[in-house]
């Protein structure tokens, strides 16, 4: 590994710490809740499937990664 690596890793490690704190804090209360996510309720049965939600993830990453990348 090389010094980018390390620094790359680090930078990670930060990311994740602050999206952790504000899961913790509630500020991400709305995520899996957003129009086009699924939520069936019945008596003995729940079933959720986050679609727009896991594509708002998909999109932010694929930024992320472009980003990265161009800047490389």
């Amino acid at each position: 590994m090389n010094e980018s690596s390390g620094r790359i890793i680090v930078l990670a490690g930060v990311a994740i710490v602050f999206v952790g704190l504000l899961v913790w804090s509630g500020a991400l209360r709305w995520f899996g809740r957003l129009p086009g996510d699924i939520r069936i309720e019945r008596d003995s049965v729940h079933v959720y499937i986050p679609l727009v939600s896991m594509l708002l993830v998909s999109v932010v990453l694929s930024l992320i990664m472009y980003l990265v990348n161009r800047f490389r």
